[in-house]
């Protein structure tokens, strides 16, 4: 069993082509022989966003702090700190965030194969 602080865990930036002051830090993942289940927490600071990108895979977040836009094709959802959101398989997405303050997500994919971590 693992327990850490979510501070705790190694803090990178995201690189893919059009992420903007986006962190993340791999809660749980390939280091914990998690096979399953990736957990991930992002961390978008004022003016930033995630990279809008799709793949084969859902997302589930849990919005921790901050407020934002989530993108996709069905148009813009406004997002706050409590509010969860779901993305499905093959839907291009990004997160925004459009707050003052850093805007926070825990965010869940099943392992990939090869994580692009994205």
């Amino acid at each position: 069993m693992k327990v850490r602080a979510i501070k705790a865990h190694r803090q990178e930036p995201v690189v893919m082509d059009g992420a903007k002051g986006a962190r993340i830090r791999m809660l749980i993942g390939p280091d914990d022989g998690a096979t399953t289940f990736h957990m991930r927490h992002f961390e978008v600071g004022p003016g930033g966003c995630t990279p809008h990108h799709q793949h084969d895979y859902e997302h589930e977040v849990l919005v921790l702090k901050g407020s934002g836009i989530a993108k996709s094709a069905e148009g813009d959802r406004p997002f706050k700190a409590g509010d969860v959101v779901f993305v499905p398989p093959n839907e291009k997405h990004q997160f925004c965030n459009t707050g003052a303050e850093n805007c926070e997500f825990i965010c869940l994919i099943p392992a990939p194969k090869s994580c692009g971590c994205g």
